[in-house]
């Protein structure tokens, strides 16, 4: 008699919109998950109120599906797949608070950003610091937004991994009647795709906060895409059209959209707002300001031609004026 197979176990990482839409989505096949929060407090609020206490508030819960706790230890330990969904910035600070192993695990990445000053992926990252195969590690990307998985609109996801079995598995515990899913093995376009659209959409933010009109949003999109394909293609020179939507969709759906946190980020620059104030006035983290400084040290060696990049590195590390140096780039684009 053949045995029925278990379903693995999995840990969500994080508090913020992104990890609560992951973890709706993860349990509406009814399976339970492991979920870390930082915070004992907001996880008692959580509790109370059925609900994530900071974001995404409109999304209840069934709490018996739900194994919250501020002890990363306690999750990675009942998890067998454990999905990370904080800031780059915040990651290696949380882990640090880990002496559990993590080279057992399937370890999914939901972080689209760089580690700061390191300049790593987040899958280099974890193969390197914490020794996990790369054949054991996921990408997950977009086009998707947190806010419209809470209101339950159908959306695509995209899981890169070098193993398509790992991918597919992984996969298939996202699919849901409003979130529909693919893989890929393209582990490195994906993941420096996810970050550089993040960069293009504080350009397209900064250009509509200087009143630049759709015409133009059309070219810059346009030019971004070329741009990211360039990248891609110097750090991973694999086959990969540009065009599918964990690239382009990706890039289409955070240039534009309204949830868009980096082309809002963005829009307050082009307005005049300084980079802290910015930073101040918004609730969650743009990314972009993070991963465009890493792209354009990582760039220094490959020197590919990325008028966009350095544009948005010199507004906002650089401090030239938004109107300047966008008119200055209005020159390098067809």
């Amino acid at each position: 008699m053949q045995q029925k197979k278990t379903k693995p176990r999995v840990g969500v990482v994080g508090g913020g919109s992104w990890a609560t839409a992951i973890a709706k989505v993860l349990t509406e096949g009814g399976d339970r998950v492991n979920w870390f929060m930082r915070k004992a407090d907001t996880i008692q609020s959580f509790k109370l109120l059925h609900h994530n206490p900071r974001y995404l508030t409109e999304v209840t819960f069934d709490m018996s599906r739900l194994n919250l706790t501020d002890d990363l230890d306690r999750l990675v330990k009942a998890s067998d797949i454990i999905v990370f969904a904080i800031p780059s910035a915040f990651l290696a600070g949380v882990l640090a608070r880990s002496r559990v192993s993590l080279k057992e695990k399937i370890v999914v990445s939901a972080i689209k950003g760089l580690i700061p000053d390191e300049n790593l992926t987040i899958g280099e990252f974890f193969n390197r610091a914490y020794g996990v195969p790369i054949d054991r590690i996921v990408i997950l990307s977009g086009p998707c937004h947190a806010e419209e998985i809470a209101l339950e609109r159908l959306s695509y996801l995209t899981f890169a991994s070098r193993d398509l079995k790992v991918a597919r598995a992984v996969a298939s515990l996202f699919e849901c009647r409003y979130a529909r899913t693919t893989i890929s093995d393209d582990i490195y376009g994906t993941e420096y795709g996810t970050v550089l659209k993040n960069v293009f959409a504080i350009a397209a933010g900064i250009c509509h906060g200087l009143r630049y009109g759709d015409n133009f949003q059309a070219v810059l999109i346009s030019n971004a895409l070329q741009e990211m394909d360039r990248f891609v293609h110097a750090i991973d020179p694999i086959p990969r059209d540009i065009k599918n939507s964990a690239y382009l969709g990706d890039l289409l759906v955070t240039a534009y959209s309204q949830f868009s946190r980096n082309r809002t980020f963005g829009t307050m620059i082009g307005k005049g707002y300084s980079v802290k104030s910015a930073q101040l006035e918004m609730l969650m983290i743009a990314e972009g300001y993070y991963g465009v400084k890493g792209i354009y040290e990582i760039n220094k060696q490959y020197k590919v031609h990325m008028p966009i990049t350095n544009a948005v590195y010199n507004i906002l590390y650089e401090h030239i004026s938004p109107m300047i140096e966008v008119r200055l780039l209005t020159d390098e684009l067809r």
